[in-house]
């Protein structure tokens, strides 16, 4: 079985502490609702730094992803269904799904 990640783009977070708990709830569910699939749930990011080519540090991010999810399917149609019932999606944020392919190093 593959794994896919689930990339948080965009979105506007809650305004109250009240809104974020009550998404943070349906985001809860909604992981519920997957099982087994979730093979890493909630990973948002924090303190992001961008390196550049010259090597300069600039603290801050160049993308507006703000985390991901990995989850198992049989196919990239069984993870697509997975994200379509994401509640990021209700706060405007889009899911940008991708199958994570196995290096070896």
């Amino acid at each position: 079985m593959a794994h896919y990640i689930l990339s948080y783009l965009g979105g506007t977070p809650p305004t109250t502490a009240e809104e974020g708990q009550q998404h943070f709830e349906r985001y809860r569910i909604w992981l519920a609702t997957l099982g087994e699939a979730v093979v890493s749930p909630a990973n948002p990011f924090k303190n992001t730094h961008t390196v550049k080519p010259n090597g300069s540090v600039v603290p801050a991010s160049t993308t507006t992803m703000s985390g991901y999810t990995i989850v198992q399917a049989d196919s990239i149609e069984l993870a697509l269904e997975m994200a379509k019932s994401c509640p990021f999606l209700e706060i405007g944020g889009a899911l940008e799904v991708s199958e994570l392919m196995q290096m070896k190093v």
